[in-house]
């Protein structure tokens, strides 16, 4: 068999603006559209991509200050790749968007890696599960009752075991939406609720406690500012012992993980494969949470996280968040497949599986 080149010969950039099927909104934000950016990597003829959901500044960074520097380079050491950037951005800060356009770039290039040696990317990463458990995850402030009713209740009949509205915007109106989501979910659904860090110490235990009430959530997450570990600590021991805070999606360091773990703010940690590093950076902060014994479940990007949720220990579950799983299919072929709640990694394909629709994002181009 012909050895093939793991040299890097060429990369491109390109941003995609994909309006919402309706005006979404949770507790702190409104929005109509949402921006991809979608970084394609080669190795001669062979092709790997990655993506985060960030704005056209994302692209441009990335057309500046990393892709320059993997020029020539070699695709099969995505990690040392992944130190490479770190330190080219060291000046520029190594949080928000220089860490989704790193991220961007750590997937792509674990996808052109994986697609070198023909190997399905889940037993690259370290599968050790047949399939990532999902929750389905939308219920916006900005929907009308029955559309909230009519969301929840089909996830909940296509078999997924959990299922998660936003809240906080109007509180007014929460007791409501929540008591109906509990009954058009029937009692075997877990029902999780997400703040947008609306809430101040004192309201979240308020809120926390009517919910469980009336509709018997499992699930409180981003309640407070993520950089409130004190708040968050306190909460967790003053809420019904039947409610775990989840918090983390807006970690791009394993170094910020570990403050979560050591402050003990959270019951489970959210990582999001798209902010936190890709894939090598979730893979650091996958070992952490082990080691202080607590769960993940990956934020967002239903089919990028698919294969990393397949290895990943300590592994509970994935966002199939509306937007993002409503944007990949229309964006990507080769998805995962959603059955019974579980995500399915195409192990019948090299990398992560997923192929370019051209003709579908080639209107919605920045």
């Amino acid at each position: 068999m012909k050895a093939v080149a793991h040299t890097l010969t060429r990369s491109r950039v390109r941003t995609f603006r994909i309006p919402t099927d309706s005006l979404e909104s949770d507790g702190t934000l409104e929005w109509d559209a949402t921006s991809l950016v979608l970084v394609e990597l080669w190795c001669g003829d062979l092709k790997g991509f990655g993506y985060t959901y960030a704005d056209l500044s994302c692209a441009r960074f990335i057309e500046a200050h990393l892709l320059p520097l993997l020029d020539g380079t070699s695709a099969s050491t995505p990690e040392w790749q992944l130190e490479r950037m770190l330190a080219a951005i060291r000046n520029l800060g190594q949080i928000g968007l220089p860490m989704m356009a790193i991220s961007a770039v750590d997937c792509a290039l674990w996808d052109l890696y994986a697609r070198l040696l023909a190997e399905p990317l889940a037993r690259l990463l370290g599968q050790q599960r047949p399939s990532a458990p999902a929750y389905g995850s939308g219920g916006f402030t900005s929907y009308e009752l029955g559309d909230l009713e009519a969301q929840l209740s089909r996830w909940a009949q296509q078999g997924f075991k959990a299922v998660k509205m936003k809240v906080g915007r109007h509180p007014e109106q929460d007791r409501e939406r929540v008591e109906a989501s509990r009954l058009v979910i029937g009692p075997e659904t877990q029902l999780m609720v997400d703040a947008n860090s609306a809430y101040t110490v004192a309201e979240a235990r308020k809120w926390a406690d009517v919910f469980y009430e009336v509709g018997q959530i499992c699930w409180v997450e981003e309640p407070l500012d993520p950089a409130d570990f004190e708040g968050l600590r306190l909460l967790r021991h003053q809420i019904p012992a039947g409610i775990e805070i989840a918090d983390g999606e807006y970690l791009y360091r394993s170094s910020e993980a570990r403050r979560f773990l050591q402050a003990q703010a959270v019951d489970v940690l959210m990582p999001d494969v798209t902010r936190c590093g890709g894939y090598t950076g979730f893979r650091r902060i996958a070992a952490l949470a082990e080691a202080f014994q607590t769960p993940l479940s990956a934020h967002c990007a239903p089919a990028l996280t698919t294969p990393i949720g397949c290895a990943a220990p300590g592994f509970r579950h994935l966002e199939y968040f509306h937007d993002h799983a409503r944007l990949e299919d229309m964006a990507f072929d080769g998805l995962p497949e959603l059955k019974d709640g579980q995500l399915f990694p195409q192990l019948d394909r090299p990398g992560h599986g997923l192929e370019i629709k051209e003709a579908n994002l080639q209107p919605h181009q920045l």
